[in-house]
């Protein structure tokens, strides 16, 4: 795998013949100081697909006045849930943790044959250093998976767009595919619906209501075509029918508005409130959107949202966290994964 067949012997050494796993997630500041959250912020809020704000008017909005206060409260916010022990954000742990469990499953199914590894959209490890270490080291195929079950121009989109702006800078540009959204997969299902099974199993007494929270986006954004929220409709209806549940003991709802625009509804923060104030004294909150816990699950619904409904007159919150590195997480993604390895392995 380090030299052509038949070249002449002054042809310089190039490696071939391996597949590349790419996992993507959406990225970390390196440190929740304030110029290392300023350049993580600035990265990611100047994405167009985030923002679709025309750039004379965002950006100096953005560099003027946003990015000279949020690095300080979202530095606060990621502080608060640091995984100091690592120097590093849970997401970053367990992206990598994640990654190294599907090393071992795809080592185990398909041998040298197949390398794994993970970047981030934003922050490092970078999309494009990973691209050029896995051409490096022989892969001339590169399946690209986004780590987001539902498909929103905003994370799986813009994710498949930094890949294929690193496939730009390749002389020998590897094959490549883009993993499609997972939402409706019965393993993935499956997972899920386990981890509730679980956490409800844990539980003295069964929560009211459970809550679907997914990350929020524009309404502009559904009516111009994003299938983002028709698919969160269809992860919880699928996820209470695997439950064997009846309609009135899931809810969905939307959270981490942003900016002056209606985003999808109920938002969460409100909903949470709504349902203290109608009674159900008790819920339990799962956030279906997300592959990995983040800033948004540990701190925005384990600390704002849980004080939401408590304030509210709740009495009991129990956040079930994101699959994250567990079993039949990771054997739902190698599932997936091998259903779009199809003809390379």
């Amino acid at each position: 795998m380090t030299a052509l067949p038949h070249a002449p012997v002054d042809h310089p050494p190039v490696k071939f013949g391996k597949i590349g796993i790419l996992l993507a997630n959406l990225g970390t500041p390196d440190h929740y100081s304030y110029w290392p959250m300023r350049r993580y912020l600035n990265e990611f809020l100047s994405d167009q697909r985030v923002i679709d704000y025309p750039k004379w008017k965002w950006q100096p909005l953005l560099q003027l006045i946003i990015l000279s206060k949020r690095p300080f409260t979202s530095g606060a916010a990621y502080k608060s849930i640091w995984n100091h022990d690592k120097g590093e954000s849970p997401l970053m742990t367990i992206t990598r943790d994640q990654t190294a469990k599907m090393a071992e499953v795809m080592q185990a199914r398909h041998g040298d044959k197949v390398m794994v590894d993970f970047c981030m959209r934003y922050g490092n490890p970078s999309t494009d250093s990973k691209v050029r270490a896995m051409v490096a080291a022989g892969c001339d195929r590169i399946l690209f998976v986004p780590l987001y079950p539902q498909y929103a121009g905003a994370t799986s989109a813009t994710a498949n767009d930094q890949f294929f702006r690193a496939l730009m800078a390749e002389a020998w540009q590897p094959a490549a595919r883009t993993l499609p959204a997972y939402y409706d997969h019965p393993a993935y299902i499956n997972a899920l619906a386990g981890s509730v099974e679980r956490a409800y199993a844990a539980m003295e007494t069964r929560p009211d209501v459970l809550v679907a929270s997914y990350h929020g986006m524009p309404e502009r954004y559904l009516m111009q075509g994003d299938p983002y929220h028709c698919q969160c409709q269809k992860v919880t209806r699928l996820l209470r029918e695997k439950l064997g549940w009846d309609k009135n003991s899931i809810v969905t709802s939307f959270q981490s508005k942003f900016g002056p625009e209606e985003w999808l509804k109920p938002y969460t923060v409100e909903e949470v409130a709504r349902l203290a104030e109608a009674g159900k004294k008790r819920i339990a909150v799962i956030a279906p959107a997300f592959s990995a816990d983040c800033i948004e699950t540990l701190e925005e619904i384990n600390e704002e949202i849980r004080d939401a409904f408590i304030e509210a007159g709740g009495e009991g919150f129990t956040y079930i966290p994101c699959l994250n590195d567990d079993d039949a997480h990771i054997a739902a993604l190698a599932q997936v994964i091998d259903e779009n390895l199809g003809g390379w392995v």
